[in-house]
């Protein structure tokens, strides 16, 4: 169950940022845009995920990995960074082609866990280069208000931020899954364990519109990591109908017939292959879910 931190002392701030080399230009923007935040730039790690990575200000603590260890394994390395050195109450993830428009959004992720003892974890609001947010960047069903902050049963991977004592509580992000469904995974261990996750409608990174199907193993790892977060967490009567559900919004959604090939291979991969172990949700989380409009299901 969530510890009860005071709600008296702010809380230190620590930032981690993934990049493979190729956007010199966006980490540099990014870091610009942390070093202007109210209060001064937070202590910031750069993973380099198996890429050299280019000087860097002395705020900021640059590691270079010799591989690629995916998504959810590179920030693993950041976190422990960071835990490394003892100050660090909040992770905050940010995406390195985006950039916080605002100034005081550390500020606001300092008040927000401040005065919520129960806060876990903090989604941002993803906007575009002209200020608009995708339907897909709200996690939530009833998307039509990207401006109405809410507690959520998700978050957003491009940029949140995580009570460090809540990693500390239910684990790492799971490496196995390399990219995608990695924070729904954290999200659900998460719900579990009794924190609350909010959308944050005024907490704002800056990320050109684009598509995820842009990476090359979209489909398969959305496939594949469905069907491993289903059997890791869901109680098993609800297993099938999850799959279910996902397998026919995919087929309603009518991806490139290379998709849908890719996507089949992944699904029966997902199946095939052992997951991280299994942590079935209690079922007073999924009616929990279901109350915040999103039952473990779609």
């Amino acid at each position: 169950m969530p510890k009860n931190p005071s709600v008296s002392t702010p809380p230190t701030l620590g930032n981690v940022i993934l990049t493979m080399g190729d956007r010199p230009i966006e980490v540099a923007a990014l870091l610009e845009s942390v070093e202007k935040q109210d209060g001064g730039p937070v202590p910031t790690v750069v993973i380099g995920q198996g890429a050299l990575l280019p000087p860097m200000p002395d705020w900021v603590d640059a590691v270079e990995l010799k591989e690629n260890l995916g998504i959810p394994g590179g920030r693993n390395v950041g976190v422990q960074r960071l835990r490394d050195r003892g100050d660090i109450d909040v992770v905050v993830v940010l995406d390195d082609d985006g950039l916080l428009p605002r100034q005081d959004t550390m500020q606001l992720i300092r008040e927000a866990f401040a005065t919520s003892p129960q806060l876990g974890v903090v989604g941002f609001r993803i906007e575009d280069e002209e200020g608009l947010t995708q339907r897909r960047h709200v996690p939530r069903l009833r998307a039509s208000d990207p401006m109405r902050s809410s507690k959520v049963t998700t978050f957003l991977g491009g940029g949140h931020a995580i009570r460090m004592s809540v990693i500390d509580e239910v684990g790492d992000f799971p490496a196995p899954f390399f990219y995608a469904h990695e924070e729904t995974d954290f999200a659900w261990r998460a719900l579990d364990a009794g924190w609350n996750i909010e959308y944050r409608a005024d907490m704002v990174l800056r990320h050109p519109r684009t598509s995820p199907a842009r990476h090359a193993a979209y489909y398969r790892n959305v496939a594949r990591n469905r069907v491993w977060l289903a059997r890791r967490h869901l109680p098993a009567l609800l297993v099938p109908v999850y799959l279910g559900v996902w397998a026919l919004l995919t087929m309603v959604r009518r991806p490139p017939l290379s998709g849908l090939r890719a996507w089949w291979g992944g699904f029966f991969e997902g199946v095939r292959t052992s997951c991280p172990p299994r942590q079935p949700m209690r079922w007073r989380t999924v009616w929990r879910m279901t109350q915040l409009g999103r039952p473990p299901v779609i």
